[in-house]
């Protein structure tokens, strides 16, 4: 399910990311986001996953809903790109696309935990504390480094600067789940799941 392995640490590959979004999105819980920048940028940057949420082409709050668009139709496959784009035009969200591939799905990432990289995460993010460096989506993809640019990049091609691992660290048991915020339909829909606090 990887296409790498460094000493324990796998870089989830392509059939790993072709299953549901719910499925998928429980289990980025725990993983590793990470970006390779360059030294002039902060260089590496990663944060531990702890907050996603779900979308599938049948839901009626996905941007994929409605079919394909030249906004979307990153959404629509192949698995394990990025869609990324820019909401109330003024925050650059991060999605992963996940399912087969044709199929309009992808997880949202809404929050990570800075474990490499934090001092250049400091800075991108204008000195806020820790506590406040990546939780949320437009916060966490400042800190990251991930920009519209990004949008389409593949998580799993050789290569690449983004990159989702597994060290190790098992998904929540019971993660916290419950309805997605910031939408207007499908607003009870639990798919939205975050590592338990304390």
């Amino acid at each position: 399910m990887s296409d790498r392995d460094d000493g324990g640490v796998r870089r989830l590959g392509r059939a790993w990311f072709g299953r549901d979004a719910p499925v998928v999105a429980a289990e980025l819980l725990g993983k590793l986001i990470v970006h390779e920048l360059p030294a002039g940028d902060g260089g590496r940057a990663a944060g531990r996953i702890v907050e996603v949420e779900a979308y599938t082409e049948d839901d009626p709050a996905s941007h994929t809903h409605r079919g394909r668009t030249p906004r979307t139709e990153v959404m629509f496959g192949p698995p394990a790109h990025l869609y990324v784009y820019l909401s109330y035009g003024i925050h650059a969200c991060a999605n992963v696309v996940t399912g087969p591939d044709g199929d309009g799905q992808a997880v949202l990432l809404r929050a990570v935990v800075p474990v490499e990289g934090v001092e250049a995460m400091r800075a991108r993010r204008g000195g806020r504390g820790d506590r406040a460096l990546a939780d949320g989506p437009g916060k966490l993809t400042q800190a990251l480094g991930i920009e519209l640019r990004h949008d389409g990049h593949d998580l799993a091609g050789e290569g690449s600067t983004l990159s989702i691992l597994d060290d190790g660290v098992d998904p929540p048991t019971t993660p916290v789940v419950g309805p997605r915020v910031g939408i207007t339909r499908a607003t009870s829909t639990p798919w939205r799941f975050r590592v338990p606090s304390g």
